[in-house]
């Protein structure tokens, strides 16, 4: 459920750090990329694959990388607690990436209601994943730069 609150940006910036040290956090091995596959029926992914997202010109499977593609990721993902007010916590953590290590991010959504619901898949470049892994547990421990540079717990 998103929750709807009215915070400063420190209150944000707070509440953010504090679930994001409470959510269970996972490097998932190896590099990742998109594999298309044209409209029509259902590809058959891997028995690794991530996600299977669908637009009205064909498939896009995540699954692992083989080789050969032009954009390769690194991927974490997040699982909240039931009760977590996580609502803010893509654009915060995003931005917190882009400033630090100067890329986008990509993320999907999943849901689990065993591990507490929603749950995220978060994919960096590559050549950026040890450094994006680094920042996350920096700012998980609440010794990472956040917003305005203090810590903000």
């Amino acid at each position: 459920m998103v929750n709807i609150s009215h915070e400063t940006d420190q209150e944000v910036r707070g509440r953010l750090r504090r679930v994001l040290a409470e959510a269970t956090f996972k490097e998932l091995p190896g590099r990742w990329a998109y594999h298309e596959h044209p409209a029509g029926g259902l590809p058959q992914p891997s028995t690794d694959a991530l996600a299977l997202v669908r637009d009205e010109e064909g498939w896009s499977v995540l699954e692992p990388a083989r080789g050969d593609e032009a954009e390769v990721f690194g991927v974490f993902a997040f699982h909240f607690p039931a009760a977590a007010d996580n609502s803010g916590f893509v654009g915060w953590l995003a931005g917190e990436l882009k400033s630090r290590l100067g890329t986008g991010v990509a993320v999907l959504c999943g849901y689990n209601s065993a591990q507490g619901g929603i749950y995220d898949y978060w994919l960096v470049p590559a050549q950026l994943t040890d450094e994006a892994v680094a920042h996350v547990r920096r700012l998980a421990a609440g010794t990472g730069e956040a917003g305005t540079g203090e810590d903000d717990r």
